[in-house]
């Protein structure tokens, strides 16, 4: 989660990261033993959360943005963060192509 503060999180991605925490904490927790038919089968998702009152991936990120948000709003006015979070982009971007580098 390296960076995070910066993501744009969008539905999709948002569904993607909570498929994936699932999976591991389906892969941590391993199978379980149902009580009446004593085979094993997979935790559900919310067998997976309820328990262990653990904050989603998605709740972490959105709060550490805001955290973010609030140290950068604070800044002062000639910081590049500050004007990146505030400003408004000047002038237009050039028409022709970009150049190969």
């Amino acid at each position: 989660m390296y960076g995070y503060e910066a993501w744009s999180l969008i539905l999709r991605e948002g569904h993607r990261l909570r498929v994936f925490e699932n999976r591991v904490l389906r892969k941590k927790f391993g199978l379980k033993r149902d009580k009446v038919i004593g085979d094993w089968r997979r935790l559900q998702n919310e067998e997976l959360n309820n328990p262990f009152f653990s904050q989603n991936v998605i709740w972490v990120i959105k709060s550490r943005i805001i955290r973010w948000a609030g140290h950068v709003a604070r800044m002062g006015d000639r910081r590049s963060a500050y004007k990146g979070l505030v400003g408004k982009p000047e002038g237009r971007r050039p028409l022709a192509r970009h150049r190969r580098r």
